[in-house]
């Protein structure tokens, strides 16, 4: 008959022999579903294609990393192993841990991605602006799920009265990346909403790659309706992420995002109106009190008061121009007459009207102004006022100062 054992005595002996036998390992392996907790120990597991083990790493070893964890990095751990009785489960406590390359899993999604970014599916250029005020949500998710429930809450207390429709899909397994394009598809193909809404909650880095694979990239970028793509917890990524018009950290903030407050821009309008309508009755009221004391005679008295003293000024500047401008006319008139009179004076017409006359020699027409000027036998022309008259030198008298 074999040995009979408690449970605990059992376990007290596996823990005995994997303890002392194996007190120091170095494990390599893919980190996968890494949880940091809130006492501030990490929790992960390491993977390969077959097999698993759970891990944990304690805060007072946090120090010795020198790198961000996440999962799918290819790593090696150093620690030992150990049995946890209340749970019959055995881990590896990691004292170190260190990059051993990139695990599978990331090196075939940062393949993916360089192509799928090659082909311009994730250019800003191809993002559609969401709807404030959608007035049907789609959500492409497990009907099931937390992150459905989470979407229909927020949108129910955020915006009463909008339609949502749930498209079903499995949110992880081999199956699902086709059924969730599909959907998408499904979605433009009968303009079934607004806005689609493509998520699920969290979850390790493997159940994240439906949201990665190919076919549902594809679908997103090619969706004419606005997609907000919403994988997992603030810290997932998806390549869905980047080919959505919208990334929402959780599927609670996409829902935030497609549901405005109606009731508050209604409000918001609202306050806006009444003190539009304030501020205009107001105005009118002090326009009606500044019109108050004035009735159309006293305006038409004041409106005379203004222009009359103007009128006056008008007639007096007139008046003092046309004075200016007759003193002017009368100043220039004799300054006229004035220049007449000395043109006149000096003119020859002037003097030979006087009884004077111009003695010229009939040869070369020489003006004579002495008796020297001439000899007996000159021929003479003298102009007169009126005609001229030829003669010839008889006889010459030259005074005594000439």
């Amino acid at each position: 008959m074999p040995q009979k054992f408690t449970v605990s005595e059992l376990t007290g002996l596996i823990k005995l022999s994997l303890e002392e036998g194996f007190p120091a390992v170095l494990v390599e392996g893919e980190l996968s579903n890494w949880r940091p907790s809130s006492t501030g120990h990490y929790y992960f597991s390491m993977k390969d294609p077959g097999a698993k083990i759970d891990a944990v790493m304690f805060k007072n070893r946090r120090s010795s990393l020198r790198f961000e964890p996440k999962d799918g990095m290819l790593v090696r751990a150093r620690g030992r192993i150990s049995v946890y009785p209340q749970r019959g489960n055995y881990q590896l406590v990691a004292e170190e841990m260190e990059l051993a390359g990139q695990g599978d899993i990331l090196a075939m999604l940062e393949n993916r991605k360089r192509a799928l970014a090659a082909e311009g599916l994730f250019d800003d250029e191809r993002k559609k602006p969401i709807p404030r005020f959608p007035e049907t949500v789609a959500v492409v998710s497990s009907p099931t799920g937390a992150a459905v429930q989470d979407i229909l809450n927020i949108l129910r207390r955020r915006a009463e009265g909008i339609n949502v429709i749930v498209l079903p899909a499995p949110v992880q397994g081999a199956d699902a990346a086709p059924i969730i394009a599909r959907r998408i598809e499904q979605a433009n193909q009968w303009k079934l909403a607004d806005v689609i809404i493509v998520g699920r909650g969290g979850g390790a880095l493997e159940d994240l790659l439906p949201f990665s694979e190919e076919v549902v990239v594809r679908a997103v970028a090619a969706s004419e309706i606005p997609v907000v793509s919403a994988v997992g917890h603030e810290i997932d990524n998806a390549i869905s992420d980047l080919a959505a018009d919208l990334r929402a950290p959780t599927p609670s903030a996409a829902a935030e995002l497609v549901s405005a407050r109606r009731g508050e821009a209604l409000e918001t309008v609202k306050a806006a109106a009444r003190t539009m309508t304030e501020t205009i009755t107001d105005r009118i009221g002090r326009a009606r009190l500044l019109l108050k004391p004035f009735d159309p005679e006293d305006l038409e008295y004041r409106f005379r008061a203004i222009l009359q003293p103007r009128l006056i000024r008008l007639d007096d500047a007139k008046e003092q121009l046309l004075e200016n401008l007759s003193g002017r006319i009368a100043d220039l008139r004799r300054r006229l007459e004035l220049a007449s009179t000395v043109l006149e004076a000096g003119s020859p017409l002037a003097i030979l009207e006087r009884g004077f006359a111009v003695v010229t020699r009939e040869e070369n027409g020489e003006v004579l102004r002495r008796a020297g000027q001439t000899a007996a036998g000159d021929r003479l022309r003298i102009r007169l006022m009126e005609g001229s008259v030829e003669a010839r030198t008889e006889q010459c008298e030259i005074e005594a100062n000439g």
